[in-house]
């Protein structure tokens, strides 16, 4: 999923991820909106945020 990077942090999103194009620095996530994948997760472990784009 392509978002569009905001110059500025998505407010309640934070993000640990360094390497995605969409992190700020302090675990702060720039995509305007984020799509966390599969449909049918049991819990967190099973989840994926399908928004990441590697820098």
């Amino acid at each position: 999923m392509k978002a569009k990077k905001m110059d500025h942090p998505n407010q309640g999103i934070t993000c640990e991820v360094s390497n995605c194009q969409y992190y700020m620095t302090g675990d702060n996530c720039s995509a305007e909106k984020i799509q966390v994948t599969p449909r049918h997760a049991n819990n967190s472990g099973e989840t994926d945020c399908a928004t990441f784009i590697a820098q």
